[in-house]
């Protein structure tokens, strides 16, 4: 059975997280969420609020951690799914992050890159020529990132998978079950 890794931490959005941990389980995979420690991940909801600028945060439900990011063994995992929220600004300075995104990278695996999850990839420079979709305030450091965005709910990048955010999850997730299946099919061929 093909198996994806979740690479996130608290403050990860909630739909961002839960919707591909459900949907690449529908689609017949195992998935192992990873973070730093053991300790359940604080997952929130993020909302919008038309008396506030900017999106508002609320502590949504706990995520179960199956593996800390210092004991992934990339070689067990076929896909990595990286959620928005605020998680990615603070996960991607650890350096077991590096490592295992760098792996998924360098050897072609399917990636899927929800909301803000576009800026891990981009601090190490792996989204350098690269189509994307992110959360549309950070469209500035993708491009500073060397990546072009592209403003679509659901963009394919070679074996990139990329949106803007929760309310793409229904393009978003029919996209990367069709280039996580794939990715398989040709392994196996």
């Amino acid at each position: 059975m093909p198996r994806a890794l979740l690479l996130t931490g608290d403050a990860a959005e909630e739909l961002d997280t839960m919707y591909p941990y459900y949907r690449v389980q529908e689609g017949g995979w195992d998935v192992d969420v990873s973070s730093r420690t053991m300790r359940d991940v604080q997952l929130v909801i993020h909302e919008f609020d038309p008396n506030s600028d900017a999106y508002v945060e609320k502590n949504g439900r706990k995520l179960p951690v199956d593996v800390p990011w210092a004991e992934v063994d990339v070689e067990r995992y076929d896909a990595l799914i990286i959620p928005g929220g605020r998680a990615p600004e603070w996960i991607r300075v650890d350096a077991d992050v590096r490592r295992i995104t760098e792996h998924f990278f360098a050897r072609d695996l399917p990636i899927a890159l929800v909301c803000h999850g576009a800026q891990v990839p981009a601090v190490y420079g792996l989204l350098r020529g690269r189509k994307t979709a992110c959360f549309p305030p950070i469209t500035g450091d993708m491009e500073n990132a060397g990546a072009t965005v592209i403003d679509a709910p659901d963009v394919v990048d070679g074996n990139l998978v990329s949106c803007r955010g929760w309310p793409d999850m229904p393009q978003f997730g029919r996209a990367m079950m069709e280039l996580f299946s794939k990715s398989i099919n040709s392994a196996s061929a």
